[in-house]
């Protein structure tokens, strides 16, 4: 059961939230106070109250305005049956088109009513097939003998794929979807009977779960289809969901350092959080799928097609507590074979996600270039506006170390996002006068076509040499905001993969019970909250980031350049327009160079063994993406995954090379910027966390896989911005140095 296809990213919107806030709840508040007054307090009142609330809200605040109509209730109606049924495979045709005729009445239901027993009928005619399809499999289990000797094939593009015609058509894929799941975990060697077991359990173990859920849990889905009819950031979070997002904003938090999204079923790791479990064990990523979880010294619990609360309840636990996650890794493709990471739930504190710097020297023919490497993950804010020496800013914390690398005669500074999802607007926007005098760094647009020009009104500049912004798909929001306008400016290169995400929208936040208290529409339990999309970002030269991003100035190859990796590949992204362009001081200072830059860089990526890998492992990933199939031929899968580790060892002995041959680098971080001089030097690769640095090859045999955190792949990738920026410095030393000389 699908709850969420949309990837859900908590902190890219956050300040967004808080600045139209008060507007939105201005106008819920004038729009909707006469509209009931109702006391009663049953479920069926709150559920109907909150279908009510949800349409009206989605009509009257999403960014397009539309009214949902017959269409869009078609749209509904489709985006709900996907979340129940995301692969197709258990709705027959009849169940379509018997569905269908709902749509004419669907409009008037919600939003006169407040009526959603559709949503309860298909739901029960959903447990219906899912009841057949585990009797189908579980028989299966007991009577049949898979061979995997043929060249057949089992299809994962069920976005497009038609549904079972009959009961007959269903039980035929049913039994495809059986062998693939027995193949996947033959492959990892378990013996007939332990995967007839776990298969037949795991089935059991879904109907069970779906046949316990509520009423409101029914509903949380049935909103959340109505919601991404909208547009993909527009969604209805449950209670649990809300919970999971207040622990998410929280800076100090206990877990495995994750955000989770639901994929095809699958629990899906959407991003690690720098210094959580995960992020330090090296050993997840983003991608990786969840199939199941285990509590110390117990079985696993089985959570494949598993709500999403479920499992971040299951996952959930006391510091100290130890979890076992069954995973998928995505480096693997749709063919990948489970392996078991087992993590200590911890706090995950601020200083483990705030900034950080190094300070590295190379050396070439041309002498020694000091060069500054910031990482920032995320566009952290004290939310609570608390102030005081509590008080925390991405900005302040750059300003900080950015003053540490100019005393430190930095010549060239690397400004890394490419993990950055977003965060607070404000310190984007601070954060951008960094580097210029001042000026618009982003625009917004309302519905009514407002446009409100958000600028940095600071003429002092903090460092105004070479700049080089690491981006990747993942950077996205905020990240594309200051790196939009940095670009635009024309005051720094942007490197990296060919575009960033490309989200360029503004949710805001509504909790429905208060709104609900607030209009006298009774409600027996917390109703969640709605995400709507209120506005567009637009850069300073008036184009929207919305779906095409911010282009890289130089493309590098990498692991996270995958085509389902950005904001076009959501159902129903609202499109890329362009706005009339503020007025801006355009200051050139990255054209000039551009060309040799390019040059240069292209000879050494061409040239450079270990950027031949990553392509290598790149393009074998990009490949298995791309498929949407799955071979059900054992030796051929056994032959892939041959492959797959030995290009996995040719990563390791690269990532020993690259740590043996590191220039003298120096870590810096808020806590040891304040002592005179350079940090001591960096003797290996430190673990980020606490504990004692690993020795090169320590480290190297961390690596599971190219995308893991400590892989090969982001050194390459770094190396190669450090040499960039490096060029930089040369080039526009000698431009100055020839520009200084007398005329003849």
């Amino acid at each position: 059961m699908e709850i969420n296809r949309s990837i859900m990213k908590i902190r890219t919107t956050t300040a967004c939230h808080l600045l139209v806030f008060g507007l939105t709840l201005a106008w819920a508040g004038t729009s909707l106070g006469a509209r009931s007054t109702e006391a009663s307090s049953s479920a069926r009142t709150t559920d109907a109250n909150l279908a009510r609330i949800t349409i009206e809200l989605l009509e009257r605040s999403q960014f397009s305005h539309h009214p949902l109509d017959s269409e869009l209730a078609g749209k509904l109606l489709d985006h709900y049956l996907d979340a129940l049924d995301t692969r197709r495979s258990l709705f027959l045709q009849s169940d379509v088109d018997e569905f269908t005729s709902y749509t004419t009445k669907l409009p008037q239901a919600l939003r006169g009513e407040g009526d959603s027993k559709a949503a309860q009928r298909i739901f029960a005619r959903y447990l219906e097939r899912l009841d057949q399809q585990t009797t189908a499999v579980n028989a299966m289990l007991r009577t049949e003998k898979f061979d995997f000797a043929g060249h057949d094939t089992y299809s994962l593009d069920w976005e497009h794929q038609a549904r079972p015609k009959d009961a007959a058509a269903a039980r035929q894929l049913w039994r495809q979807q059986l062998r693939a799941e027995y193949l996947q975990e033959k492959l990892s060697d378990k013996k007939a009977e332990q995967i007839a077991t776990l298969l037949t359990r795991r089935h059991l173990q879904q109907l069970k779960t779906m046949r316990a859920l509520g009423s409101n849990e029914i509903l949380e889905t049935y909103l959340g289809a109505l919601a991404h009819v909208y547009d993909p950031h527009s969604n209805y979070l449950g209670h649990d969901q809300m919970e999971s997002m207040s622990i998410a904003m929280n800076l100090s938090l206990i877990g495995i350092g994750a955000s989770l999204t639901t994929v095809d079923g699958y629990c899906t790791i959407h991003e690690l959080i720098p210094g959580g479990p995960g992020a330090r064990s090296g050993l997840l990523k983003p991608g990786d799928r969840i199939i199941a979880v285990a509590q110390a010294g117990k079985e696993p619990v089985d959570v494949v097609n598993i709500p999403l609360s479920r499992i971040v309840g299951l996952i959930r636990g006391p510091k100290g507590s130890t979890v076992a996650l069954t995973i998928l890794p995505a480096s693997g493709g749709e063919g990948a074979v489970a392996k078991t990471v087992k993590l200590v739930r911890d706090e995950i504190k601020l200083e483990d996600q705030e900034a950080k710097a190094r300070i590295v020297d190379l050396s070439d023919d041309k002498g020694t270039t000091r060069v500054g490497i910031i990482d920032l993950p995320s566009f952290y804010a004290d939310m609570g506006g608390s102030g005081g020496s509590s008080h925390r800013s991405a900005t302040a914390d750059v300003v900080r170390l950015l003053t540490k690398l100019n005393a430190e005669r930095v010549r060239g500074v690397v400004l890394d996002l490419r993990r950055n999802g977003g965060g607070s607007l404000e310190e984007a926007i601070s954060l951008t006068g960094l580097f210029i005098r001042k000026g618009p760094v982003v625009q917004t647009r309302d519905p009514s076509g407002k446009i409100d020009v958000e600028a940095d009104t600071d003429p002092s500049i903090l460092y105004d040499g070479p700049l080089v912004l690491l981006t990747s798909r993942f950077s996205a929001s905020a990240s594309e905001i200051l790196a939009g306008a940095l670009q635009d400016y024309g005051r720094a290169v942007v490197v990296g993969d060919p575009a960033t995400f490309g989200k360029g929208t503004v949710q805001s936040i509504l909790p429905l019970g208060r709104l609900m208290d607030q209009n006298g529409l009774a409600h027996s339990y917390d109703p969640g909250a709605l995400l709507v999309t209120i506005r567009k970002f637009y850069r300073p030269s008036g184009a929207s980031t919305q779906l095409r991003g911010v282009s890289s100035d130089i493309v590098l190859p990498s692991m996270s350049d995958f085509a389902d990796i950005n904001e076009a590949s959501l159902q129903d992204p609202l499109p890329w327009d362009t706005i009339a362009p503020s007025h801006y001081d355009r200051l050139n200072r990255v054209q000039p160079f551009l060309a040799p830059l390019r040059e240069r860089s292209s000879a050494r990526v061409k040239a450079d063994k270990n950027f031949k890998l990553l392509a290598e492992s790149s393009a074998r990933l990009k490949k298995d993406v791309a498929d949407k199939s799955v071979s059900l031929n054992e030796a051929e899968r056994r032959q892939e995954m041959a492959q797959a580790k030995a290009l996995q060892e040719q990563l390791k002995k690269a990532d020993r090379a690259l740590l043996a041959k590191r220039p003298p680098t120096y870590e810096v971080t808020l806590a040891n910027l304040s002592r005179p001089g350079l940090p001591p030097r960096l003797t290996s690769n430190k673990e980020k966390g606490t504990g004692p640095a690993k020795t090169s090859a320590e480290q190297a045999d961390d690596i599971d896989d190219p995308m893991s955190e400590h892989s090969s792949a982001d050194d390459i990738i770094l190396n190669e911005a450090e040499n960039i920026v490096t060029d930089y410095v040369q080039l526009s030393s000698a431009k100055a140095g020839a520009d200084s000389l007398p005329a003849r």
